[in-house]
């Protein structure tokens, strides 16, 4: 069964680099975490082992910003990765937490209708109604467990969340203890528990956090990648990842297509051609590293199933005109001005431009 899985854990994808991390780990492990803070940044990172073994990188990008995150988590402070979309917070959450518990899976998704139940407690109705508020008829969140196991839970778009509901999470993360009122009770948090939350920079103002649960977490910005290099690596990782679960045939000659969809984007959103020398409109869109991956995702899968199995410009014009396009009116403008004065230009861009203009 656990072959037929869409999408594994990454404890369950990269579990072999787990144990062999674990074989080689001479530091010292705080409690309750399987990797010391230094094993758990060569998993992050990428490290070629004594033995030969091949970790391989998770985190393309400054090393620095991982340790500050990973040493955050040995503190009594809650980490906050903060940044655009697409900017891997929460790939980046995830192999975290499955690094240090071996668990990923303590999560609460945050959007608009996240309840404070959801984050503090739920009750088993049935069993309030017949036996009152006992222990038995608690639901437990993700929150619950982390502070009974010693974990680390994941809060996803913490500002998408209520200010209300955000601010449940004050007394968990101050006093490390979790008060149950009907019960006259409260869990105590068990060492190695901590929270990952991550916000976007596009959220800002939807539901701000209050000053008094900033002062909770220490927040780590991760950066759009610096250079045109660094975001192709990193698309063609996510990419080689994301095909290897779905049986997906990846060709060894995708990085120039992978290459060409991140210089539309990065020129798009920086209002101005690799080059320097034409200023452009930005579309309302982020386009982001995320989105170029989905792009390639795309691609590939029409190039297998309805192509020859050959990545073309066709196969990916429509991923990344839907991705430019959010705007139908302003947006469309955008980019028909973007492929008449830039992509028309370039030298071997004839067959993605006319791709692009069949569409448009």
């Amino acid at each position: 069964m656990e072959n037929n899985v869409l999408r594994q854990a990454a404890e369950q994808q990269f579990k072999q680099e787990i144990e062999e991390l674990k074989k080689e780990d001479k530091h010292v492990k705080p409690v309750n975490w399987q990797l010391s803070p230094h094993a758990v940044i060569d998993y992050l990172m990428g490290k070629k082992l004594g033995n030969g073994f091949e970790v391989t990188p998770k985190y393309i990008g400054n090393r620095r910003l991982m340790e500050i995150a990973v040493a955050t988590l040995t503190t009594d402070r809650a980490l906050l990765l903060y940044g655009l979309p697409g900017t891997a917070k929460s790939w980046v959450s995830e192999h975290i937490t499955a690094a240090i518990t071996g668990d990923s899976n303590l999560v609460i998704q945050g959007t608009a209708g996240t309840s404070e139940e959801a984050v503090r407690y739920g009750w088993n109705y049935a069993m309030l109604l017949s036996a009152g508020p006992v222990k038995e008829a608690i639901v437990e969140t993700p929150v619950m467990r982390a502070m009974k196991e010693g974990k680390i839970v994941r809060i996803e778009e913490l500002t998408r969340i209520a200010a209300d509901v955000q601010d449940s999470l004050i007394t968990i993360l101050s006093e490390k203890m979790l008060p149950i009122p009907e019960l006259n009770t409260q869990v105590q948090a068990v060492q190695g528990f901590n929270v990952i939350a991550t916000a976007n920079n596009r959220d800002k103002g939807v539901n701000e956090l209050s000053s008094a649960l900033k002062r909770r977490f220490n927040t780590v910005i991760l950066p759009v990648p610096t250079s045109i290099e660094e975001e192709v690596n990193i698309v063609e990782q996510r990419v080689a990842s994301f095909s290897m679960s779905i049986n997906l045939p990846v060709q060894k000659s995708i990085t120039e297509e992978i290459r060409r969809i991140v210089t539309i984007f990065r020129e798009l959103r920086n209002g101005v051609s690799l080059d320097g020398k034409t200023k452009l409109k930005s579309p309302s869109g982020t386009l982001s590293t995320a989105e170029a991956i989905s792009v390639m995702n795309n691609g590939l899968a029409l190039a297998y199933h309805f192509g020859d199995g050959s990545l073309k410009a066709d196969d990916i014009a429509s991923g990344i005109i839907g991705s430019v396009i959010k705007d139908p009116v302003q947006d469309k403008i955008v980019m028909q001005e973007y492929m008449e004065t830039v992509l028309k230009q370039k030298d071997g861009w004839k067959d993605i431009y006319r791709a692009c203009r069949d569409i448009v």
